[in-house]
């Protein structure tokens, strides 16, 4: 059953033919090993943008949840195990070359894609106090200068997207049945 805020329901991980394109285990012909998700490798430093890049193209290849723990391992006597491990081995091929060659060889004995990206998220995706500072400062010095309102209207906005990243915890992970969310948005919606 689906609702309007999903879209069509994922079909059961144990049941795949091969051929249908919107189950988590199908593969384009394209889809190989040696692939590379993002165009610049993540090499220690804006893991906010590197991040964004790779959940679009996992999602894209609807294999999300390879890494945020939606297709779990199934049991090594389930039918579907080699299946799901087949999947996972090639989302950790694609995330280990998009990553800066020391860093790949850090997580690079990893057992399931999901470790992977909880072990890259912990050690790269805190926030970052001094970056928090950076960024707010950019802003503070930032005019319009000689820009036309296009041209300045990108650069501040590119600035409040990496600031949204980093406050992303605080601003939008928790339920509200009060309204409080959206006044708090309202709020920053003023600021700007």
């Amino acid at each position: 059953m689906s609702d309007a805020n999903t879209s069509v329901a994922t079909p059961p991980l144990n049941i795949f033919n091969g051929s249908d394109p919107s189950h988590p285990y199908y593969f384009h012909a394209s889809d190989t090993p040696g692939i590379v998700l993002v165009n610049t490798p993540f090499t220690g430093r804006g893991f906010a943008g590197w991040r964004r890049s790779i959940l679009i193209s996992l999602s894209a290849k609807n294999k999300l949840g390879f890494i945020d723990g939606a297709y779990p391992a199934p049991s090594s006597t389930d039918v579907s195990f080699r299946l799901w491990n087949r999947c996972n081995d090639m989302v950790t091929s694609w995330l280990l070359n998009s990553l800066f060659k020391d860093i790949a060889d850090s997580v690079f004995y990893s057992r399931r894609a999901k470790d992977f990206w909880t072990d890259l998220e912990h050690r790269f995706g805190q926030p970052n106090g001094a970056k928090l500072y950076h960024l707010q400062k950019k802003l503070t010095d930032l005019v319009q200068g000689s820009s036309d309102i296009a041209g300045y209207f990108t650069k501040i906005k590119k600035l409040w997207d990496e600031l949204d990243t980093l406050n992303v915890d605080v601003v939008y992970n928790f339920v509200c049945t009060c309204n409080g969310k959206k006044k708090i948005m309202q709020v920053k919606e003023d600021e700007r």
